[in-house]
């Protein structure tokens, strides 16, 4: 008895997140359709044309619009920035460099900061287990 392997497939949604492209903007039969892993792998092996496109000149999801500005996702929201950006937008605001931007990114250092602390101190904390134990 034999069993035919089934592809694993994605909804759309979920795929255009893994390439890190804003769902609306991609391609009809793309949005429309299923995508198996394989396909996924073949698209981020070798991008065609409007994937490339997407990926340089946007529109871009928040958290990629987010990774551009060095803030986080809800300081878009507080700055309100709700949604897709396109390349020149994010550029546009870089060149700006509003208050809320500067303040969000001052945000993101100290939260980089708090993060490194405390895995400092926690590899701390587990060298003392492991020095005890011994």
């Amino acid at each position: 008895m034999t069993t035919q392997q089934t592809s694993q497939t994605m909804k759309p949604a979920t795929a255009a997140k893994k390439l890190g492209v804003y769902l609306q903007a991609t391609p009809a039969e793309f949005q429309e359709g299923v995508v198996t892993r394989a396909e996924l792998t073949a698209l981020q092996a070798d991008p065609p044309a409007w994937l490339r496109d997407l990926r340089r000149d946007g529109p871009h999801p928040r958290p990629v619009v987010a990774s551009k500005l060095g803030v986080s996702i809800a300081g878009l929201a507080r700055g309100g920035v709700t949604e897709a950006l396109t390349t020149e937008q994010i550029d546009a605001l870089k060149q700006d460099d509003p208050e809320w931007l500067r303040h969000e990114r001052a945000v993101q250092v100290d939260v980089r900061k708090e993060a490194a602390r405390i895995k400092e101190l926690h590899q701390e904390q587990q060298e003392k287990r492991e020095n005890q134990g011994r």
